[in-house]
């Protein structure tokens, strides 16, 4: 399977039963976020995930949704500016949306703080 072929627009994340939307920057992917979308698709009929953008991204919007299409939990992948979600949201629909931004911060802190110190010895 073409991985690509996951990253869709809303329209075709519709009509395909109830869906649970996960939004994130996923910059960069980590275990972490594969272990929580596998946790959250136990309890969904689709999985589509939200790539943001995000201010002094390490990778461009479309490469990290590119990452994320290749993981086998994901249906869906759509690429959307903060200010579509409210829209995006309507359009879909949701059963629920679980939103991943602020832990992402936090753990792309983290392990960015862990480069710097490893790189300090």
């Amino acid at each position: 399977m073409n991985t690509r072929s996951k990253i869709v627009d809303a329209a075709a994340c519709c009509g395909n039963g109830p869906v649970i939307v996960v939004t994130g920057y996923f910059d960069p992917l980590l275990a972490w976020h594969a272990q929580e979308l596998e946790s959250i698709r136990c309890r969904a009929g689709a999985l589509a995930a939200v790539v943001l953008p995000l201010a002094g991204e390490l990778l461009p919007q479309r490469a990290r949704a590119g990452l994320v299409a290749a993981l086998r939990m994901i249906d869906y992948v759509l690429v959307a500016d903060n200010e579509d979600l409210d829209k995006l949201f309507a359009d879909l629909k949701p059963a629920e949306i679980v939103r991943l931004e602020d832990d992402d911060l936090r753990r792309r802190g983290e392990l960015i703080e862990h480069v710097r110190r490893r790189q300090a010895r």
